[in-house]
């Protein structure tokens, strides 16, 4: 009998890269989200349009992505993070330089910019992947994500700190020090032990690939997209409302921040385990007990509010309660959909199907992200009916992705 002895020390090297990356990078995205939208009521002509600079982030990932994937393909990993840092750094440029000058459309072209970086960001949990064993896979992908603990903690701590350095104009000194962040990421991946891209390949070396249309509609990658992209939406549909309904119940701005930690903590320290969770259970469970973990969150911040009594708002311990319970949804189930989906592709999809997969994921955050500040602004009279909109918005697409999920488990096994 032969033991095959797995060798992921290489893996293992990248991993401590991008794991740093994700901390230390990672920071400038829980910065962002938990003042963007308090920003962009700042600066915006009509309150309803208060989230679209986080809009505007989501939408340049989700355009980025199809281009992205390809080239990283081509070029190889290293270059489109690097890319993806250099764009990070302009787009928080650009942004101060709209809020210096109180330009509103000026602030939203650098949101837009910001997500390219946020494009590259999502690859770095495939990026663990490609160096991997079949067995460390999943582990890879939840050690990368567990890199947002630091994140977590430091980024809108940060915003504590540096969001008032300058006193006249709010949230400038946030967006200078990301600026500084992403700089300091151009130098990071050069660390990195990643395969060379596919450019300069000899084209009868080049494999035959599968359709789109064939990629899609097989069914792993099909759900693997469903249960991501909802995951995620719900996530963000809920997280970038919650300064904005914080702030309209009376509560400070720290205790935004503080709110926003605790979520984005509890969307990583999970990432510790989840991978031998998913050894263990199966990908599909995880991805279940996330979305069961999501609709509680809902429910959760909805029993915080009494609808029978709208000027008693929102107790503090019930922002905590579902952003926490959020977060740990979003883990279980974007960690899972991010599982299956390594593992339903060749090596050689993977620039169209992850290029595919953030399309349609980034596209669903940004229609959420668009929707989270309407519902939350202009359904209703007050903070708490738009707070109890947007956690009601959550049921149709839970069932969604609930749905496919049973219908993956009672297909025929081929």
């Amino acid at each position: 009998m032969t033991i095959e002895i797995v060798d992921d020390s290489r893996a293992r090297r990248n991993v401590v890269v991008l794991v740093i990356a994700q901390a230390i990078l990672g920071a400038q995205m829980p910065m962002i989200f938990a003042i963007g939208g308090l920003a962009g009521q700042m600066l915006s002509p009509d309150p309803c349009w208060a989230t679209l600079p986080i809009s505007m982030i989501v939408f340049g990932s989700m355009t980025t992505a199809p281009w992205l994937s390809p080239l990283m393909q081509r070029n190889g990993r290293k270059f489109g993070f690097m890319m993806g840092a250099f764009s990070g750094m302009v787009g928080a440029m650009v942004a101060a330089i709209g809020l210096y000058f109180g330009n509103f459309l000026l602030f939203l072209a650098g949101s837009y910019i910001t997500g390219i970086y946020m494009s590259a960001q999502g690859f770095y949990r495939f990026a663990a992947t490609d160096t991997a064993s079949d067995g460390y896979k999943p582990k890879a992908i939840s050690y990368v994500m567990a890199g947002g603990l630091i994140s977590a903690i430091v980024g809108p701590q940060l915003n504590k700190v540096v969001g008032d350095i300058n006193p006249v104009i709010p949230f400038l000194g946030s967006y200078l020090t990301i600026v500084a962040i992403n700089f300091f990421g151009l130098f990071l991946f050069m660390f990195l032990d990643l395969p060379a891209g596919t450019r300069g390949q000899p084209t009868a070396t080049k494999p035959v690939l599968r359709s789109r249309k064939a990629m899609l509609t097989d069914p792993p990658i099909l759900v693997a997209i469903i249960v991501g992209m909802v995951s995620y939406a719900l996530m963000n549909l809920v997280m970038t409302s919650t300064p904005l309904a914080v702030v309209g119940c009376g509560y400070g701005t720290d205790n935004s921040n503080d709110i926003v930690t605790a979520h984005v903590l509890a969307m990583f320290i999970p990432s510790f385990f989840t991978g031998h969770l998913i050894a263990r259970f199966g990908v599909t469970r995880i991805m279940a007990l996330g979305l069961v973990v999501l609709a509680f969150a809902g429910i959760a911040a909805l029993a915080g509010v009494h609808i029978a009594d709208e000027a008693t708002a929102p107790t503090l311990f019930s922002f905590y309660a579902g952003l926490i319970l959020l977060g740990i949804g979003w883990n279980f189930g974007f960690i899972g959909a991010t599982a299956m989906l390594s593992k339903s592709h060749s090596a050689d999809e993977r620039g169209v199907v992850q290029g595919l997969n953030d399309l349609i994921v980034f596209g669903g955050v940004t229609v959420a992200s668009l929707a989270s500040g309407g519902l939350m602004n202009c359904s209703g009279g007050s903070p708490i009916d738009g707070w109890t909109a947007v956690n009601m918005a959550m049921v149709p697409f839970l069932a969604l992705a609930g749905g496919s999920l049973i219908w993956l488990a009672l297909r025929p096994k081929a």
